[in-house]
């Protein structure tokens, strides 16, 4: 007997861009901000709702809606590798990555979503888990940070959330970082893995310099030493970094070539990808069957709860960057956005799909 499934067909796509004001000042080394920028798409078929979003320009929402919807709208919303291949034909012409990456990424994520919804089953379970919890590192320290607000900082995600590292960013002022990494590693003690983050703002020679002071303190990831786009100077700096410390990058690949080019040229120790930005799910699981093969340890970057059911579904993911802007604006405006418990978040295997839902009333403050 011949089993046939009935399509979904996309019925409409609306998208929405949200600007929420963070609770303090914050600064890494190439950039300072006071707002974080929020773009949700939603993708309706058979009478379930599919949600995704990024983080990225408000611009994102229109494209998403004038440009991307007209792709999808009618086609059966079963098929999500065509989809993704018809939405990336679709920016041919106004280019893959970047802006046009973002908004690609989140319709992807509504789409499996969508997709798991219409089985009634949680995305992880669709997708393959390999684990059911994922370990996640604390993430953020900002260079406009007191040494209190620092030590408070880190001292909740190791002593409250039972982080196993964390992460504080450096570079707006180098000669000042080695204080302020003393300073971390006096909140968590010897016990707790340390990285910085310089997210390009240094040179090969400043970066070489600086690591050996980390060193000291005992730093194991240094992230983004040099522009991602210096792929010859991250490669040159892996290979002469203290034994111990770990070179990652790749928070802003957007196409799989751009995580090949990393690999291939030997130019990290850890590979990140940012589903929200990457392809969504479809570019994310790419990565990390590219990952597999080049036998590298894959770091999922920032928006925990979007990464959830994938990255339980990705076979070398170490870890999940629990970024403080992201996971205090998924608590804040998504039902079902995880906590940490015991250094790690789980899925809520009783909810269909990524397991979250959009609060519209409680966003709609921040609406653009």
């Amino acid at each position: 007997m011949l089993l046939t499934r009935r399509q979904a067909p996309v019925e409409s796509i609306r998208a929405r861009a949200y600007r929420v004001p963070t609770d303090r000042l914050e600064a890494d080394g190439t950039f300072a901000w006071d707002s974080t920028t929020l773009v949700v798409a939603e993708v309706i078929a058979a009478g379930k709702t599919g949600l995704g979003y990024t983080y990225t320009d408000a611009s994102a929402a229109k494209l998403i809606e004038a440009t991307l919807a007209p792709t999808l709208v009618g086609e059966d919303a079963w098929e999500v590798g065509a989809l993704w291949q018809r939405m990336q034909q679709r920016v041919r012409n106004i280019g893959r990555s970047g802006l046009a990456a973002n908004a690609i990424s989140a319709l992807d994520c509504a789409l499996w979503d969508v997709k798991a919804r219409l089985l009634d089953m949680p995305l992880a379970r669709l997708l393959g888990a390999v684990r059911e919890r994922v370990p996640i590192y604390g993430s953020g320290g900002f260079t406009t940070y007191s040494d209190d607000e620092i030590r408070d900082q880190l001292a909740h995600w190791v002593h409250e959330d039972g982080c196993a590292w964390v992460k504080i960013k450096i570079g707006s002022e180098p000669a000042h970082d080695p204080h302020r990494v003393s300073v971390a590693r006096n909140a968590i003690g010897d016990g707790t893995g340390l990285f910085v983050d310089a997210n390009g703002a240094l040179d090969r020679k400043q970066a070489l310099f600086y690591a050996e002071r980390f060193a000291d303190h005992g730093v194991e990831w240094f992230e983004e030493p040099v522009s991602s786009d210096d792929i010859a100077g991250l490669a040159s700096i892996r290979n002469a970094l203290p034994a111990h410390i770990e070179l990652a990058a790749g928070e802003y690949g957007y196409t799989l070539d751009d995580f090949r080019t990393l690999l291939v040229k030997e130019a990290v120790d850890v590979l990140q990808a940012d589903l929200t930005r990457c392809g969504g799910i479809t570019g994310f699981l790419r990565v990390a069957a590219l990952c597999d093969a080049f036998h590298m340890p894959l770091s999922a970057h920032c928006a925990p709860a979007l990464h959830l059911h994938v990255a339980c579904a990705a076979p070398r993911l170490r870890h999940q960057e629990w970024f403080h802007d992201h996971v205090r604006i998924e608590q804040m405006l998504f039902d079902g956005a995880p906590r940490a418990h015991e250094g790690a978040m789980s899925p809520d295997w009783t909810r269909p799909g990524c397991g979250l839902e959009f609060r519209h009333a409680d966003a709609h403050r921040y609406a653009l």
